[in-house]
This record gives structure tokens, sequence and C-alpha cells, in this order.
């Protein structure tokens, strides 16, 4: 497994290129690749060619200089031509240079009887006298009559061919490659601009080909994130997006790609179907159960009150066990309304809308929890009491249901009241915040244990040690809470540590 790079932020990812460009990145690779194997190539051959052309005339100067120097040693005609006085006859002259036939550049040396000659022809056609060290080096190529290359100081690079005459003369002649480099430099120039021009060509046709054969593959990408957009969680879900026909060719690995995604959306379709009537079902059993509960609790309640109330004498542990009856009841009373509440909430039926002042609310949700636990330091923070700055005539106003709104409060304040020691203050505020009213109830007590903060507003959460039927928590009311708020639509949070814990419920304030 490759390491991170240093300095990078833990469980960063480097960003990807995308399939598109990855392609046009390949497709340029390859055209590359084969753009430099075919130069290399090509180049080479055409080094190779050019050298073999200026060896075959390296030799054949080279035997047309042999010749001359032979037949200067053997007399021949008494009379030089015209202009080469070199050429006649050579009694006590030096060794003859400067061959018909030779080219501009060529370089000539003859040793005979152990006098030496070397020159090369200029530009001008004049014969210019080699150095000490171009002589030394033109003697150190190997009398062969093999091509040889050779580096003459200030004349550059040349193909030599060393000769030895019938008459022990050394003839060694040289042609310069300064044209085949020239030529290959040339070749290169004139590939590299190829090149570049076939890169280019590549990159906007393959951008362009790339793009058109990746459009189903958008098209399918375009459905899967539209099924993404799409509320799943909850209610009666029917997800009518799918892959176009054209984009399920099973043929093709898009069309496979496409062709299975729609069958995956029918499933999940299916399969939500099937779960959402499977809670719609839950929905009505535990409303009408709810619903049934109410009566037989009441009568239940009822002829205990009645049975207390009776002037006939009753043992101790008879009344000991109708006050438990009937706080009992009482208890399972309070567990049915809330079930029935969370159902009706659950099947969405519409809550009463009337102007309501969530300040007065908290006012009186204070003075209800000091009455009921007046062990612990209870505390108000509306605006303008300089607790926050605020403003006296912030509007804190909304439209909903009193009777809910008040609820939500209340569980909110008993659960901090049940769930933090004696003596820990508890903070009930509220704040306009842009166009929401904030409300929020705030402790200073242990804080919510870390296993229970991820499905703190789930149903019948409870604590093991402090949430438990003992101390009369059924684990719905923070539920209902959330229940309440979302279908008021706001929202309602918790952050949580030791010492600090607080909930926010969010509500859309009321139009002006």
């Amino acid at each position: 497994m490759a390491a991170a790079p240093v300095g990078a932020a833990p469980g960063a990812r480097r960003a990807r290129w995308s399939l598109r460009r990855r392609l046009v990145a390949v497709v340029l690779g390859l055209v590359l690749l084969v753009g430099l194997a075919m130069g290399t190539v090509s180049t080479l051959a055409l080094r190779d060619s050019l050298v073999a052309q200026v060896d075959a005339r390296a030799v054949a100067a080279a035997e047309r200089a042999v010749r001359a120097t032979q037949g200067a040693r053997s007399g021949g005609d008494d009379t030089a031509p015209a202009g080469r006085p070199d050429l006649a006859p050579r009694g006590d002259r030096p060794p003859p240079l400067g061959v018909p036939g030779q080219d501009v550049g060529t370089v000539s040396l003859v040793r005979t009887d152990g006098a030496t000659r070397a020159q090369y022809i200029d530009a001008d056609a004049s014969f210019v006298d080699l150095s000490a060290a171009q002589v030394a080096a033109l003697q150190d190529v190997p009398a062969d009559g093999a091509v040889h290359s050779v580096d003459l100081d200030g004349l550059g690079t040349y193909r030599a061919v060393a000769l030895v005459t019938e008459g022990d003369d050394l003839v060694v002649n040289a042609l310069p490659t300064a044209a085949v480099d020239a030529t290959v430099e040339q070749y290169v120039v004139i590939e590299v601009l190829a090149a570049v021009g076939a890169l280019l060509v590549a990159a906007v046709g393959g951008s362009l080909l790339v793009r058109h054969e990746l459009r189903p593959l958008t098209r399918v990408a375009a459905t899967a994130a539209r099924v993404a957009e799409q509320p799943l969680g909850h209610g009666e879900v029917a997800i009518t997006a799918r892959v176009d026909e054209r984009d399920t060719d099973p043929g093709t690995e898009v069309g496979q790609v496409g062709a299975a995604l729609n069958r995956m959306l029918g499933h999940v379709e299916q399969a939500l179907a099937q779960r959402h009537e499977s809670e719609s079902q839950v929905r009505r059993f535990v409303a009408d159960a709810s619903h049934e509960l109410r009566t037989p609790l009441a009568s239940i309640r009822g002829y205990t009150e009645l049975v207390r109330r009776s002037p006939d004498e009753l043992p101790p542990d008879a009344l000991a066990a109708l006050a438990r009856v009937e706080a009992e009841s009482v208890r399972m009373t309070a567990l049915v309304d809330d079930l029935l509440l969370l159902a009706r909430l659950d099947a969405g039926r519409p809550l009463d809308r009337e102007p309501v002042d969530v300040a007065a609310l908290a006012v009186d949700a204070v003075a209800d929890a000091h009455a009921a636990g007046p062990d612990h330091d209870w505390r108000l923070d509306l605006p303008g009491d300089g607790a926050d700055g605020g403003e006296p005539d912030d509007d804190l106003t909304v439209l909903g249901d009193d009777h809910r709104l008040r609820q939500v409060l209340a569980n909110l304040t008993s659960n901090a009241r049940r769930h933090t020691p004696p003596g820990t203050r508890v903070t009930v505020g509220v704040r306009r915040d842009g166009p929401d009213v904030v409300l929020t109830v705030a402790d200073d007590g242990p804080g919510v244990p870390p296993e229970l903060r991820d499905r703190l507003f789930q149903r019948f959460t409870r604590g093991d040690a402090s949430r438990n039927r003992a101390a009369g928590s059924t684990g719905l009311g923070l539920a209902i809470a959330h229940a309440v708020v979302t279908a008021h639509g706001g929202t309602l949070t918790c952050t949580s540590a030791p010492g600090r814990t607080q909930f926010v419920a969010r509500v859309p304030a009321a139009p002006p």
C-alpha cells in the first residue's frame, strides 16, 4: 500500500482524472510512442544511408588518389595537366595532391619516401595545409582500406580511408560528415514539427471522439444522479427515472451497465413499495391499538379511583395495590398517547397552524420545570435580558400548534431534569436567527453517552443506567420532540460533551 504524501491531510485522497481525460491521455501517449519509434528508426536509417554514401565517395576518392600517386612514381608523361603542376612527373617533387574529382572539404594526405603532404580543399577550391595535430590524426587511421571516423581539430568529423600503394606510399583521403549532420538535423526538426502537429490533431480529434463515445455513459450517470436526489428514506417512493432504451444495448459495455441499472432500480422500487406497505400496516396497527387501548385504560383508572373512594374499609395491602394499579394505568395511558401521536405524525396528519409566541412558551416551560425539579438551577435566556445582546422587540412568533410546541419544551426540559444530577444548571433560551426562531435547552451535566448520540432521536432509546422505566422514561420523549419539530418544517439537533449538552430546535418564523 502506497504511503500518503508528506504533509497530506489524514484521509485525503488525490484527485483522479476523469475517464474522458484518461482516454485522451492514452491516445496521445500511443501517438507519441509510435511517433518516437518511427522517427527514431527513420532518422537512424537516413543517417546510415547518408553515411554509406559518404563512405562510398571516400573509398572512390582514395582509389583515385592511389592511382595518381602510383602514376606519379612511375614517371608517366613529362607534362602536367594545365594548372596542376603537382601532378607532373615526380623527379624531386613532393607527392601529388588534389586529384581531379575531389569534393570541397576533401582532406588528402600522401606520404612518400618520408615526405608528407597534407591539405584540404576549402570553399574557394583552394588548397590549405593541415596542422600537425590534424596530420597526426590522419596518420593514425588504420591502412586497411576500411572507412573510419576521425575527428580533425578545427574541421570536424570525417570519414577517412587509408591505403598503401605498391611503392609503400601512404595515401589517406577523408570526406566531411557536416552535410550528413545538417541533413539529419533538418530531418529531425521536420519530424518534431510533424509530431507536434499530429499530437494536436490527435488531442482535438481524440477529445471529440471520446466525448461522442462517452455520451451514453454520461446519460447513464445522469439517471443515477437523478435517482440519488430522490428522498428514498421515508414515505411512498416511486422511482420514475430509468436509463433510456438506446443506452441499454447488451452488445455494448455501456448498454450492459444501463440495463443492469434499470433492473436494479426496478428491484429497489419494489423493495421500497413493500417497505412502505409494511410501515403503513405497522402505523395503522399502532394507531388502532393505541386508540382501542385508551378506553380500557380509562375504565381501569376509573374503577380504581372508585374503589379507593369507597366508604368500605379496605386492608392497607389492597389500598397499596390499587394505588400501584392506578399509577401504572396513568403511565400506560401516557405511553399510549405518545404512540398515537407518533403514528399520527408518521401518517402526515396536519397540525394546527396559528401564531404562537415561543418566548411565552419558554417562560411557562421554565416555571413548570422549576416546580417539577426544584433541585436544579433553571435559567431563562430571552432577547433583551442582557444574556445574548438581542433586541427586546425581536419577533419570536411561529405558525404552529401551541399544544405540540409546549410538549416539545416539556420533553426537552424533562429530559434535562431526569438525566442530570441535582444542582445542574439548565438554561432555556429563545432567539431569532434570520428566518428562524431558535429554541435551545442547554445544561452543564455529564453529557449524553457517545453510544447514544447517533440514535438519540430514535424511538425507545434509553441508557442502561439513567434512562430506564423506573425513572419514568419511555424512550419516546425525544422522538416525539423531533417528530413535532420536523412536522413544523424545522430541525432538532443535539451537541453534547461532558459539562455541556445543548438541544437546538429551529422553526421557521411566522411571516410579518
